[in-house]
């Protein structure tokens, strides 16, 4: 039988007392309210008896703070989003605020739903990974006063708080790295979306293709189309079809994909093929060949997240003034990138 969890109004009525007295004596009030000591260690001892644990969702509901903040991303397991959201937690905890981690799918249905449940529970905080249409949504939660920092992503010409990496200038500088290794026949696989950070990578790729004047070649996944096998075979034909010598994949889950597809497909590429990822993955150091990667600074991420956050957690009322930040990545080069014995640069 599963046990009844026990509240204010049981222990009001178990000493004859009110929920109110209660209330305040759990809550440290008890000296500053004026109720007697012996009262007051009547109801700790009592509470301590029955094991009682406040429901903080609810007390969020009376008192308006919760002491929760929201992360919300995209999707919770990707290995990336799970490291920042692990450091958010450790971050979150140690100045005595618990995280509820979500996932949207990128979908704007689902992401107001979520939205919609946490505002009801008088959560303190967003850290929102946002789906491309809920801008309203976003700026509705500014205009109630609740603070939103947005991360990874952000929309264009709409003032708010965000962290985000320069995704541009580390595309640029991977796609330099391989026509420096000699490649001139460079692939760039992404997702077919409008994600304002996927857009500044495949702008980052194709600044350095006519930088040094040579020819793009891109593969535009449906995001429908992301779960593995789907990706795989899409990747599989696209290699297949195309004279590439290196192939960029613009994120982790793409490279996992494309990786399954040149094992089972073309295995001799492995060594071959130039390739480099976008995101690092513990997997990839170890991987043969080991892949090179564009590694994201995951700890400087969720402290600057949480330092806005904290802060926005303080004013009474939030400013008009907002935390843009911008952080720079780093491009682990290892076996999968080597330079080539020949090629059209030297």
């Amino acid at each position: 039988m599963k046990k009844k969890r026990h509240s204010i109004k049981d222990i009001a009525a178990k000493l004859n007392t009110s929920v109110t007295t209660v209330s305040f004596v759990l809550n440290g009030k008890a000296k500053e309210m004026k109720i007697s000591e012996e009262l007051t260690n009547k109801v700790l001892a009592y509470a301590k008896k029955i094991n009682y644990k406040p429901n903080q969702l609810a007390q969020g509901l009376r008192t308006g703070k919760s002491n929760i903040i929201v992360f919300m991303v995209e999707d919770i397991s990707n290995y990336f989003f799970a490291k920042i959201a692990r450091i958010i937690e450790d971050i979150a905890y140690k100045k005595g605020y618990k995280v509820i981690f979500c996932s949207n799918e990128n979908d704007d249905e689902r992401s107001r739903d979520l939205i919609r449940l946490f505002k009801e529970r008088q959560i303190d905080g967003y850290i929102i990974i946002p789906s491309p249409g809920i801008q309203k949504d976003i700026e509705e939660l500014m205009n109630e006063n609740i603070p939103v920092i947005l991360f990874d992503r952000y929309f264009p010409n709409f003032d708010s708080h965000y962290v985000i990496i320069d995704n541009r200038d580390a595309a640029y500088n991977a796609t330099l790295h391989l026509i420096k290794n000699k490649f001139r026949n460079i692939g760039f696989i992404t997702i077919n979306t409008g994600q304002i950070q996927m857009l500044d990578r495949l702008k980052g790729y194709n600044e350095a293709i006519q930088k040094y004047e040579l020819v793009e070649n891109i593969l535009e996944i449906p995001y429908t189309a992301v779960s593995m096998s789907h990706a795989r075979d899409i990747i599989r034909d696209y290699i297949m079809h195309n004279e590439i010598d290196a192939v960029f994949f613009a994120t982790n889950y793409l490279t996992q994909s494309g990786l399954e597809a040149i094992k089972e497909n073309f295995p001799h590429l492995l060594n071959e093929l130039g390739i480099i990822t976008f995101d690092d993955h513990e997997l990839f150091k170890i991987y043969s060949p080991s892949i090179s990667a564009i590694s994201q600074p995951r700890y400087a991420i969720a402290q600057n997240l949480m330092e806005i956050m904290l802060k926005l957690l303080k004013e009474s009322k939030l400013s008009d003034e907002y935390n843009n930040v911008v952080l720079k990545s780093h491009l682990y080069s290892r076996e999968s990138t080597k330079s080539r014995k020949s090629g059209f640069y030297s």
